[in-house]
């Protein structure tokens, strides 16, 4: 009956608007009150969720993507992608893949991603002829790349939703984020050249030179070096994977203030309005979302979960293919952490049962919840490449197809190919 109550309530509250975080504690509220337990016990387990150390890491990876969006860094990496891709057919197309590929690498949100890249790029394609929906699908899946990278917050998120259930460090997660990244890119570059030939796209002028291409790279390489100063610091033992976020920051405030001397005083209190605003939200689903976890251990939700898989087939293959799309149906309602935090215990015990290694469900976790950010009725991520563009969401998904095939593709490769993610965490003895 509570496990009934849980399911029901919380579905019910997503059906009628109510805001994920408040939804989550409502129906945990509710089952407290089914279950005849004390109220505070869901107070408890919030205040409990949140009071992690590592959880630090989170508003200052935050912080430090902000500063670098606010900071002038993108427009940097739009010169060195156009200089060394622009001249290709559909070459904006593809500098916009490039483009968006490294600013998710420094500032690890595809939120912020679409937010800096779309606004350079998607007006200037659209003057260059290019349609508003090639545009917005372009730099939308590009910046999906963000959510596996190095200063991704949600790899935070990640590692400790599997408390209690396998030990999966920070690190491990990031290097086995980093082979797939570069495949989820290729796999976007592909399919930006594939609309644009078909399209019949224009070729932007000839290959500006080595020397041209250095230049923009030396102006961008400041404040490309964070993802540098983040993987050799913890590789190297100076510094942890929660410390290495305060340093992002500081070399983020170095570089926007001393080297680039774009970060105005107003920017910066933007970035720290908006830090504050997307941590404390962030912290509120952790929070709230450790008490529901804690429901669904109690009521032995995965291993109910599992048994109900394990019904419709017992092949490996398929019951990580139905994790898939599993994740990728309640990636389309949840905003990414609530997704990572609420179905992390649920899948990830069943996909270590046959055989998928942690470190590897993660990035499965991740690609299928980048995915649910570029899919209504959520998709933030769509949302505001649609404004820029001034363009509606229906225009655009009707030509989504060859770009959702990139990532899909690279989706059931990291499914079913494991030395995709685990290659470089096992070469470092991970």
């Amino acid at each position: 009956m509570e496990l009934t109550i849980l399911t029901l309530s919380f579905t019910l509250f997503l059906l009628l608007g109510v805001p994920v975080a408040f939804a989550i504690g409502l129906s945990s509220v509710a089952t407290i009150v089914a279950a005849g337990l004390p109220v505070a016990v869901v107070f408890q387990k919030m205040v409990g969720g949140m009071q992690v150390f590592s959880f630090l890491a989170i508003p200052f990876f935050v912080f430090a993507g902000e500063l670098m969006l606010y900071g002038g860094i993108a427009d940097r990496i739009v010169k060195f992608a156009n200089s060394l891709i622009g001249h290709v057919r559909g070459g904006l197309g593809m500098s916009n893949v490039l483009g968006c590929t490294i600013f998710g690498g420094v500032a690890g949100s595809p939120l912020a991603d679409v937010s800096a890249m779309g606004s350079v790029m998607i007006p200037l394609m659209k003057k260059e002829g290019y349609d508003a929906d090639y545009a917005v699908n372009v730099t939308t899946h590009a910046a999906l790349v963000g959510a596996i990278m190095p200063t991704s917050h949600n790899l935070i998120i990640f590692t400790l939703a599997t408390a209690g259930i396998a030990s999966v460090s920070v690190l491990g997660l990031i290097l086995a984020g980093l082979v797939p990244a570069i495949i989820l890119t290729v796999c976007n570059l592909a399919a930006a050249y594939y609309v644009a030939v078909k399209r019949g796209y224009p070729t932007h002028g000839a290959f500006p030179g080595w020397a041209m291409v250095l230049t923009a790279f030396l102006a961008a390489l400041p404040g490309l070096f964070v993802v540098v100063i983040i993987l050799g610091g913890i590789l190297s033992g100076a510094f942890t994977a929660t410390e290495s976020a305060s340093i992002a920051v500081a070399w983020a405030l170095l570089v926007t203030v001393f080297v680039y001397r774009s970060l105005t005083w107003k920017n910066f209190l933007k970035a720290c309005a908006k830090a504050c605003k997307t941590t404390g939200v962030v912290l509120l689903l952790i929070g709230i979302s450790a008490a529901f976890g804690y429901f669904m251990a109690l009521y032995e939700v995965p291993q109910k979960t599992g048994e109900l898989m394990q019904m419709v087939s017992k092949d490996p293959w398929v019951i990580f293919l139905m994790i898939n799309v599993l994740l990728f149906i309640l990636g389309t309602f949840l905003d990414m952490a609530a997704t990572i935090l609420i179905c992390t215990p649920i899948f990830m015990p069943i996909a270590m049962q046959f055989g998928m290694d942690p470190l590897q469900f993660g990035i499965v976790m991740l690609i299928n919840c980048a995915l649910g950010l570029n899919t209504p009725p959520v998709g933030s991520v769509q949302f505001v490449g649609c404004a820029i563009g001034e363009i509606s969401v229906g225009q655009v998904m009707r030509t989504i197809g060859p770009f959702y095939g990139a990532l899909g593709m690279c989706l059931l490769l990291v499914t079913y190919v494991p030395q995709i993610s685990l290659w470089l965490p096992r070469t470092m003895g991970l």
